[in-house]
């Protein structure tokens, strides 16, 4: 028996010892690196490995307590390893950063993000669910609708260059195709190249920003100067020779974008036909990227928020009233509560816009919408705010501490309810699984709840995000 032989006979049986400089991968982390250790214990964070690998590192930092790696050889590979569907991904130099996990088996991301969520509520929060969710997935390819490409005149190439940024770098990647975006976008990649370095401002327009919906495809031209009327007839005539394609034009911050063409087609929405409600939307407003996943994640969250013809939820977090429109269907009454004005004047318009809208079935229940500084919120604001049979919270990436914390000081405290009661049943949307853990500590350990259930959303195939959801009910 050969040498490399013996050696695999001693990986295949989980043999400890290795040869110097040979790494056994066990897990991966949230950034999708490899974590391994060495003999003496220190943390090796590997990238481009995968857990049940054995591989060979160069390292490129080294601390105290941790090393940073780059896997150069792979002794004995992982049989979740897949081969990149992009060429442009990789640890090769000039690889695209837009995704980590290419190299990974689909179903084996979904897995990890399981594993991440599971581990984040347990050394986070102290928390266990009473039932793992199955997880909430959908295509692989050609999700991503919504994207921020940047936009580069590279003089010594002599191209244009329009896609993400190279891994760990400013400069943009050589991009010319991208498979998570929809087929119809990464058609435009090259065209879009071929348009913005045949313009007079080639020099002076840094971004594109992708937004689809169901009928049109909106590209934000970021220009840092006006633009000439030769290059707005050159944008016009690309929109007319790719159908469905509308162009806004943003000078300034987000606040400054509008439509180049007001009279170009149909408007920007997209539809949750389950419940019978039409979203309109700016591209630069956030909507979830995926909006596949998003039907599926309004649908069960709902369904497991299980609201009643005769009761009361509120929407924290409401943005433009993804989950509040939908809930106005199924409940008596909806409260709507996000932190800024003009969004909440905005989800007042889509709510009365779908009010206009023939529907079968019963119409709209009433909705309030209120614009609150949701990361200060106090237990007698929650008191005022009167009863809800139940909630729906949908937080940014830092959660809803003040909320967890003033529902816990409610239950520590009762004598602040003066009758207040609390939601017998909380339903908690989550994209940072950290945050969700603190906040189901506070809930769970203060609060008088159970986590009666918690599961992961693959929002992000072949990223290292992590969206989540979690059930808490009322001991």
């Amino acid at each position: 028996m050969t040498q490399e032989e013996v050696q695999e006979n001693k990986v295949a049986e989980g043999a400890d010892l290795l040869p110097e400089g040979w790494l056994k991968v066990d897990a991966l982390d949230l950034e999708a690196q490899g974590v391994a250790r060495r003999p003496d214990g220190k943390v090796v964070f590997i990238e481009g490995a995968l857990p049940f690998e054995i591989v060979s590192a160069k390292v490129n930092r080294r601390k105290n307590n941790w090393e940073q790696a780059t896997v150069t050889e792979i002794h004995h590979e992982s049989s979740q390893r897949v081969r990149p569907h992009c060429p442009h991904f990789g640890l090769h130099e000039g690889a695209c950063g837009g995704c980590k996990m290419q190299h990974l088996d689909v179903g084996a991301q979904v897995a990890s993000k399981q594993r991440v969520l599971e581990d984040n509520l347990w050394h986070l929060g102290k928390v266990k669910p009473d039932m793992v969710l199955r997880p909430i997935e959908g295509p692989a390819w050609g999700y991503r609708w919504r994207a921020r490409f940047s936009v580069r005149h590279v003089i010594k190439k002599g191209t244009v260059l329009v896609g993400f940024h190279e891994r760990k770098s400013r400069y943009v990647a050589d991009m010319r195709e991208c498979h998570v975006i929809p087929p119809h976008v990464n058609a435009l990649l090259m065209p879009l190249r071929e348009l913005i370095g045949s313009m007079d401002a080639v020099q002076t327009c840094p971004q594109i920003e992708l937004a689809c919906g169901d009928e049109v495809t909106a590209l934000v031209l970021r220009h840092l100067e006006p633009l000439s009327d030769g290059d707005v007839a050159k944008l016009r005539a690309f929109a007319a020779d790719h159908a469905g394609v509308q162009w806004w034009m943003q000078s300034k911050g987000p606040d400054t974008v509008k439509l180049l063409d007001e009279a170009t087609g149909p408007q920007l929405s997209y539809a949750l036909p389950e419940f019978g409600v039409v979203m309109p939307f700016k591209p630069t407003d956030f909507t979830q990227v995926n909006p596949h996943i998003n039907r599926v994640l309004v649908a069960r969250a709902l369904r497991l928020l299980a609201p009643q013809r005769s009761e009361r939820v509120i929407d924290w977090f409401c943005g433009l009233g993804n989950f509040t429109l939908p809930l106005a269907t199924l409940a008596a009454q909806v409260t709507g509560i996000e932190g800024s004005e003009s969004l909440v004047a905005r989800s007042r318009e889509n709510y009365s816009y779908n009010q206009a809208l023939p529907r079968v079935g019963p119409p709209l229940a009433p909705v309030t919408f209120q614009a609150r500084n949701l990361f200060e919120m106090t237990a007698q604001q929650l008191v005022a705010d009167g009863y809800a049979d139940r909630w729906l919270v949908d937080p940014p990436r830092e959660g809803a501490f003040a909320m967890a914390k003033a529902l816990s000081d409610l239950h520590q405290q009762r004598e602040l309810r003066n009758g207040w009661l609390p939601p017998k049943r909380i339903v908690y949307v989550s994209c940072n699984p950290a945050t969700l853990a603190r906040d189901a500590g506070l809930l769970v350990h203060q609060g008088g709840y159970r986590c009666s259930a918690a599961g992961v959303v693959n929002m992000f195939p072949h990223t290292a995000h992590v969206e989540s959801m979690a059930v808490f009910d009322l001991e």
